[in-house]
């Protein structure tokens, strides 16, 4: 179903991963395989409707790491309410989640989706993760595209893949740093059946050079399965 003829081709091309990995369709369809064997034979997860979150300093950047907020961030305002469906797609994501962390040992993985935040911003929320305490919202923003990987894949739709960060950072990339360790990063769209945007995954490590086609392969499968366990949205911010 997820892994159908022409649907991974789509994706590696939508995304622009055709364009500078060697990605094998049959190590794709592998990896969607092994992920749906692992949801059916995992107990679902408690959902987490509340998560620590940084301080946030000037710019929306995160302040001082370790910092965190006096409260808790809560998903249930931008969900529009802890409802029965709301609690099983967080709990299910979260199940992806643990997937990741089973099968890669990576030290950060989040699944973020395009919604308008209460305010009505149009912003990438992080419905779940693992990992150290991290900002909650990504603004869909160009300004904000410009020092963030989240914001531009969420904008752009093409995929993001950094394998040395500190190479990166002194050729003069710009990148929002929240876990000074974090050595690579992996930031991939979320597509819907009709090709539009409506959120990203982001995974990180503190070591570099970890994302080869292997690593990218089973990222490519969440992305094409994780779209189906997104909370409704009224409109893409896409859009």
């Amino acid at each position: 179903m997820f892994g159908g003829s022409g649907v991974v081709a789509q994706y590696l091309l939508q995304s622009g991963l055709a364009e500078t990995f060697e990605i094998h369709e049959l190590e794709i369809q592998r990896e969607i395989l092994w992920l749906e064997h692992y949801l059916d034979e995992s107990a679902l997860p408690e959902a987490c409707w509340q998560y620590l979150i940084p301080e946030l300093g000037e710019g929306g950047a995160c302040s001082l790491f370790g910092q965190l907020a006096d409260e808790p961030y809560d998903l249930s305002l931008i969900l529009n309410g802890r409802t029965a469906q709301n609690e099983q797609r967080l709990s299910q994501l979260q199940l992806f989640c643990q997937a990741f962390e089973a099968r890669t040992g990576m030290e950060w993985f989040g699944i973020y989706q395009a919604r308008k935040n209460p305010e009505g911003q149009p912003v990438l929320v992080k419905l779940a993760y693992y990992g150290a305490p991290s900002r909650p919202e990504f603004p869909l923003t160009a300004e904000f595209a410009r020092m963030s990987n989240n914001s531009t894949v969420g904008i752009t739709g093409l995929g993001r893949v950094i394998n040395d960060i500190p190479e990166y950072l002194a050729r003069g990339g710009d990148y929002y740093t929240c876990d000074p360790k974090v050595q690579a990063e992996a930031c991939l769209p979320l597509f819907d059946h009709s090709g539009r945007i409506v959120g990203i995954i982001d995974a990180e490590a503190f070591q570099k050079n970890v994302f080869n086609p292997a690593v990218l392969a089973l990222l490519v499968a969440v992305c094409l399965m994780v779209p189906a366990y997104l909370p409704a949205a009224d409109q893409p911010c896409s859009d």
